[in-house]
C-alpha cells in the first residue's frame, strides 16, 4: 500500500489510477483534491489500525493505544470515509461498483463512530467488535488489490468486470470473517 501511495507523490493528475479518471478530474469539482485526501489519509488509517489490535500495546501503553485510536477515528470520520463516499459516487464499473463503494464508506463511518461511542460509554466489548468491523473495512484497501491480482491471473476477465467484482470482494469477505470471529468470541 505504501508503494501504491508513493505513486501519487508528487501530486499529479495523470498518474496511476488517475490516468483513467481524467473525465472526473476535468468535469467534477473537487474530485482531484478529494481523491488525494482519500489516498493520503487512508494509508495512515491503515497503519494506525494495525497497531490497535496489539494486546501488548493496550496493556503496557494504554495512553498510546488511546491516542492512536483517536487519530484513527478522527481520520476515518472526517477524511477517509467521507472522501471514499464522494469518490464512490464516480466509481468505475457502473452502478454495481458505485453501490459497493458507497455502502463500504457508509458502513466504515458507522462502525467507526459506533466503536468510538461504545468506548466513551465504557462498553469495551462493543468497542472491540465495532472497531474490528471498522478495521475490516479499512483493510479492504489491501484485500481489493489482492483479489484483483488473483482474478486477473486466474481468469483474465475484462477490466470493468474485474472492477465490479473486486468492489464487493474487497470488503464483504473481510466483514464476514470478522463477524465469525466476533460470534466465536461471544460464545466463549
Amino acid at each position: 500500500m505504501i508503494k501504491i501511495t508513493l505513486q501519487y507523490i508528487p501530486i499529479d493528475n495523470n498518474v496511476a489510477f488517475l490516468q483513467i479518471k481524467q473525465t472526473e478530474i476535468t468535469q467534477i469539482p473537487f474530485y482531484y483534491p478529494i481523491f488525494y485526501v482519500h489516498v493520503y489519509s487512508s494509508i495512515f488509517v491503515l497503519l494506525a489500525g494495525f497497531f490497535q489490535f496489539s494486546s501488548t500495546l493496550l496493556k503496557k501503553f494504554p495512553v498510546t493505544h488511546r491516542n492512536i485510536g483517536k487519530f484513527y477515528v478522527f481520520t476515518v470520520l472526517f477524511l477517509s470515509a467521507p472522501s471514499g463516499l464522494f469518490i464512490g459516487l464516480f466509481a468505475n464499473g457502473g452502478i454495481y461498483s458505485k453501490v459497493s463503494f458507497i455502502s463500504l464508506s457508509i458502513l466504515w463511518f458507522y462502525f467507526t463512530i459506533k466503536g468510538f461511542t461504545a468506548i466513551k460509554n465504557k462498553k469495551v466489548t462493543n468497542h472491540k467488535a465495532f472497531m474490528l468491523r471498522s478495521f475490516a473495512l479499512t483493510f479492504s484497501a489491501i484485500t481489493l488489490r489482492f483479489w484483483k491480482i488473483i482474478l486477473i491471473h486466474l481468469f483474465h476477465p475484462p477490466p470493468m468486470d474485474v472492477y465490479q467484482i473486486i468492489a464487493w470482494l474487497g470488503w464483504i469477505p473481510n466483514l464476514l470473517i470478522v463477524e465469525y470471529y466476533i460470534y466465536n468470541q461471544l460464545k466463549k
